[in-house]
Formats: C-alpha cells, structure tokens, sequence
C-alpha cells in the first residue's frame, strides 16, 4: 500500500476561480498566471484545463516566470500565448522566445537593446514593465515615453505594446499606496495612448478601477484569499489543493507527557494523539505552530509538537471515531464537506499561503480531478 499522503488537484475549482476572476473584470482579458508550477498544482494540468474551456472563455494567454517554465507548456502541446513575466535573462534566449511563439515584458534597458538588436522573424509583442511604486522591476516612469517610443519605432522586431506594472500593497487594508502606484499608470497610460495590465489578484479582487485592458489572477486561481479583509468575492473562492492524508499510529498520554522532537508540546490532561504520514520532507511548514488547525474526520483538531520530517502529531482527544485510516486534511476540502483553508493554515505558520502551496515537494503525488483526463504534474 502507498503512502496515504497526495495533493488532490480539482481542476473544476480552478476553472470556477478563473471564470470568477473573469467576470470580476468582464471589460478586461485575464491573463493565467501559473508560473512556479502552477503555484505548486502543476502547471501543465492547470494549463489544459483552463485551455479546455469553451471559446470565448478560455484565457487568451497563460504568464510564467521564465523560459524553462514556457518550454514545459508548450513540450506538452499548451497552443495559448504564454507571457514571459521576468523576461529574457541572456540575449540568446530570444532565438528561442521567436520559435516558441512568447510574449516578451521587457524591464532593463540591456533587454530592450537585445530585442532592437535582434533580427525576428515575426515581430514579438512587447508588456514593458514600468515600476509604479514598487521599487522591484521596471522602468522609472520619467524614462516610459522614450522606451515605449523606441519599441514603437522598431515594427519588424515588436509587436503589439503593452504597459504593465506591479501592486505592492493592493492586499493591504490602508489603500493609499495603492491608488499613488494606479495614479502613476493612468496617467502614463493616457500620456501615451497605451493598454495597461496592471491588477493582480488582491487587484482583481477589490480595486475595480484597477483592471484595465487585462488582469492578472494569480495566486486567487487556486483557491487562496490574498486580501487582508476578504470581500464578498473573494469569500467566493474555491480551494483548488486538498493536501491529504491519514492516521498511521495513535498513543494515549498521561498528563504531562511531551510529544515530539524537544518535548514543545505536554499534554494537559489525559490526551489522544494521532501520527499523521506528512512533514516537513513532503513540504508542510516545520514552523508550524501548536494549535495549526487540522481536520481529522472532517473535524478541526490541532497540530500536537512540532513538525518531524515524515510525520506530524495531533490532539484528537475531542475526537473519538480517530482511528488508524481516518482522513486527515492539512488544508482544502474534507470528503466529509469540511474546507481548512490555507490562508489559515500559513497564518499559524507566520507565513502566506503562497509559500505552503509552492513548497510542497514532488515525492507528495498530485492526484488531478475534473475536466481533463489525470496528468502526472510537470
């Protein structure tokens, strides 16, 4: 018998995310973003699935960080344009940008010498990147008219233009950064006469006046609120990930009784802890705290000591149908209907969900359901 633990992938509750972002900006295309994988979910099933959609529907281009991550898509036979968010990192990679068919952002003036010094040919379209505010990637908004006029005059080497920019706190519940960084591209955008990609999820969510000709879901495809007050939209989110696993082992503890690597957590009375096959070796957080929410059963439990490498412990004093076998969801959806999301999950772990999505490592088998036939993750 295989090890219990696997990532079940619904690729329905992707599709369900994808749409709502989609209405959410229903004046705007929305770019797919499944870069990192897919944020840990598998980047070729997620791509299928959201290429399966009807005309009309589906994305009109998927976004991933780099060209090893757009290679894997199209090796896999994804036809959409693909975005190369961070752009080229050496000017020979542009020989294969061209055969791939890519949309290149472009954020450095070495970049933009490369394309104007390469001979394509069919034109590339061009996202370039201003920095708004964020101070990460981009162009200083002073130096966006020369660089916007530069690509323009260069027909044989780029296509269609677009600005795009960054949100550095679009999450956050004081929006005055916010509307200082949407402020700065409304203005360049109407200076120049260009389309603008500007919102990411927390964007797309909540800031409407934010969405331009194109959004950007992101981390909100796969089910993870990033707004720190959530909304009635994204209340709407679906968990894309059920992490998945089950009781190997059960002890009775006197009170008193420590459990796990330096004794952190004692028992407080006469305790039942169950010994979960999942750990930090499989990418759960090792920072975990005790309390960490975990449904046993389709039942809340806490997380009992810290976080070994195969295994971790819970209290299921509270819960005495626990016994060898039964479920034990680390976050998603419970067969018994129950959904821990993850966002709570990663604030008990003083982290985001991004990072426990992401981390999750490929000996945990990603088990896909919905509508496309199960695909082993890339």
């Amino acid at each position: 018998m295989a090890r219990p633990l696997v990532a079940d992938i619904d690729l329905d509750a992707l599709r369900h995310n994808y749409t709502l972002a989609r209405g959410l900006a229903s004046g705007s295309r929305a770019l797919a973003v499944i870069k990192a994988n897919a944020y840990g979910h598998g980047a070729v099933a997620c791509a299928l699935a959201l290429e399966a959609l009807p005309p009309g529907v589906r994305p009109p281009a998927f976004a991933v960080a780099c060209l090893e991550e757009a290679e894997v898509l199209r090796d896999a036979g994804v036809r959409s344009p693909v975005v190369l968010l961070e752009g080229i990192f050496e000017a020979k990679e542009l020989d294969r940008v061209e055969a791939l068919g890519l949309w290149l952002a472009v954020h450095s003036e070495w970049q933009v010498q490369a394309l104007l010094a390469y001979r394509p040919q069919r034109p590339i379209p061009v996202w370039l990147k201003i920095d708004s505010g964020m101070h990460r990637l981009g162009f200083p908004p002073e130096r966006a008219a020369d660089v916007w006029a530069r690509l323009g005059a260069a027909p044989d080497r780029v296509a269609d233009r677009l600005l795009m920019s960054h949100f550095a706190t679009a999450d956050a519940v004081d929006p005055s950064d916010c509307r200082k960084q949407l402020d700065c591209m409304r203005h360049l955008a109407a200076a120049l006469g260009a389309p603008v990609c500007l919102a990411n999820s927390p964007a797309t969510l909540a800031w409407p006046q934010a969405h331009g000709d194109w959004v950007r879901p992101g981390v909100m495809l796969y089910g993870s609120d990033p707004l720190a007050c959530p909304n009635e939209a994204s209340r709407r989110l679906e968990p894309v990930m059920t992490l998945r696993s089950e009781i190997i082992a059960l002890r009775e503890l006197a009170p008193g009784e420590p459990v796990g690597y330096g004794g952190r957590w004692h028992a407080p009375r006469p305790s039942r802890i169950a010994v979960v096959a999942c750990g930090y070796g499989d990418g759960y957080d090792r920072h975990a705290a005790d309390g960490t929410p975990i449904l046993i059963a389709g039942r809340r439990a806490a997380l009992a000591g810290k976080v070994s490498m195969d295994m971790l412990t819970v209290d299921v004093t509270d819960i005495p149908e626990a016994d060898i076998g039964s479920e034990a969801v680390l976050w998603g959806r419970s067969r018994y209907g129950a959904v821990l999301s993850v966002d709570e999950v990663a604030r008990h772990c003083d982290t985001i969900s991004y990072t426990l999505l992401t981390g999750i490592l490929p000996r945990v088998p990603r088990r896909y359901v919905g509508p496309v036939d199960p695909v082993t993750a890339a």
